[in-house]
């Protein structure tokens, strides 16, 4: 039995081998033990840093922008001349940026009469529009140009002229800036199209009785003075008449040319302008104090050394030097586009399209209701970027923000400022 067992387990073991032509096959390796591999955690991710106050509002300008019909965008871009009839209904009707008041809306009212009228504007386009309100602006230079001291009703005597306030001295300039100010946030009004940045010494100029009377040097202490007790009051300055007015002729009557070299814009005619830009960043350097741009108005003369084919407020290249040469970011505006200089630059009529490609953000003009329908007619058409009125619109937008029209909201949206 032993013999035979031994033979049987022989066989097994020989019975794969010839299966396999005789061939040893190795039994298969075994597997190494082998730890399970950890797969590695991914890197916590950064926290978010917290947006600054002032990323917070850029970015709630821009929902409110991208929230806007191609009909409220170009309608903020207007900064009109108060119409005599309907001046109510057209708020909604164009979703007008801003109003400007000349003698015709102020003469002969009570404080209570215009503040009452200003307000009925602002609740409109709140309250029935796109929610924006509206830039309400006045010509109060002092002097020869006052839309609203000339009425006895709202003050007892004219504001003094430029020329006459620096003869007086800095105390009697600041002095009386704050209290034309104060009244015209009193009464409403959010924007001063002032202080006037031209630089004339020769009484026999067209525009020498709006200015200081003096060289550049003290027009630009005067404008930097002007801008800063405005804007510490939060009302909005403009700075006028870009480039520079100089010697030339009423451009209310018909077309001037300034033939001067630009040498001389260098060295006089920027300087009052550079002084009032500067003020927002030098003044606003408190934590305090919302940061608060002057605008620019650019003027209609034609300024040969930078422009010789067009007036500067329709010149690509003059706005070029005002934003590049000088550094300017905020809105830019123009002269009123129904004056004699710039009729015969637009033969077809669309005048407000060529001061938008030309950079300016506002348009001041009183042919508003002709002008809008045609901007948002070249958009459609293609003839006009509506890209080119985003950036205006968000100019605009931004102004008013500073201004204190505007508003953030703890949920991050900008709603109107102006109590109910």
């Amino acid at each position: 039995m032993r013999k035979g067992r031994a033979f049987f387990a022989l066989l097994l073991i020989l019975l794969p081998l010839a299966a396999c032509g005789g061939k040893m096959i190795p039994p298969p390796p075994e597997e190494p033990e082998t730890s399970p591999v950890e797969t590695p955690e991914a890197p916590p991710e950064p926290e978010e840093e917290p947006k600054t106050p002032e990323e917070l509002e850029e970015a709630a300008l821009q929902t409110l922008l991208e929230d806007m019909t191609l009909e409220e965008k170009t309608g903020q871009l207007f900064f009109v001349r108060v119409p005599a009839e309907n001046a109510l209904e057209d708020v909604t009707t164009y979703h007008l940026g801003g109003y400007l008041l000349f003698g015709r809306d102020t003469q002969d009212r009570t404080a209570n009469e215009l503040i009452q009228t200003i307000a009925s504007w602002q609740a409109q386009a709140v309250d029935y529009d796109t929610g924006i309100p509206m830039l309400i602006g006045v010509d109060e230079e002092g002097g020869s140009v006052v839309r609203v001291s000339a009425n006895p009703h709202l003050r007892s005597r004219k504001f003094s002229s430029p020329r006459k306030l620096w003869e007086e001295g800095l105390d009697a300039l600041i002095r009386e800036t704050r209290e034309k100010t104060i009244l015209l946030r009193t009464l409403g009004f959010n924007v001063n199209l002032a202080p006037v940045a031209d630089v004339s010494t020769d009484p026999s100029d067209f525009i020498y009785d709006r200015t200081t009377g003096k060289g550049a040097e003290e027009a630009a202490n005067y404008v930097a003075r002007v801008t800063e007790t405005q804007s510490y009051n939060h009302l909005g300055s403009v700075l006028k008449h870009f480039p520079g007015y100089g010697n030339n002729k009423d451009t209310h009557t018909g077309v001037a040319v300034d033939e001067r070299p630009m040498e001389t814009f260098l060295e006089q005619d920027f300087l009052p302008f550079q002084a009032g830009i500067a003020v927002e960043e030098t003044v606003w350097s408190s934590e305090e104090l919302r940061r608060l741009r002057p605008a620019v108005l650019v003027s209609h003369n034609i300024v040969n050394c930078m422009d010789p084919d067009l007036p500067a407020s329709l010149s690509p290249e003059v706005h070029r030097i005002l934003r590049e040469d000088l550094g300017f970011d905020g809105v830019v505006m123009t002269d009123d586009l129904a004056m004699e200089a710039v009729a015969a630059y637009a033969k077809d009529g669309n005048v407000a399209v060529l001061s938008l490609q030309a950079g300016n953000d506002l348009v001041v003009t009183t042919d508003y209701r002709t002008q809008i329908p045609r901007v948002i007619q070249a958009v459609k058409d293609g003839a006009l970027d509506e890209e080119t009125i985003d950036a205006a619109c968000l100019r605009v937008l931004r102004w008013k923000l500073e201004l204190g029209l505007l508003e953030l909201t703890e949920e991050g949206t900008l709603v109107s400022a102006l109590l109910p």
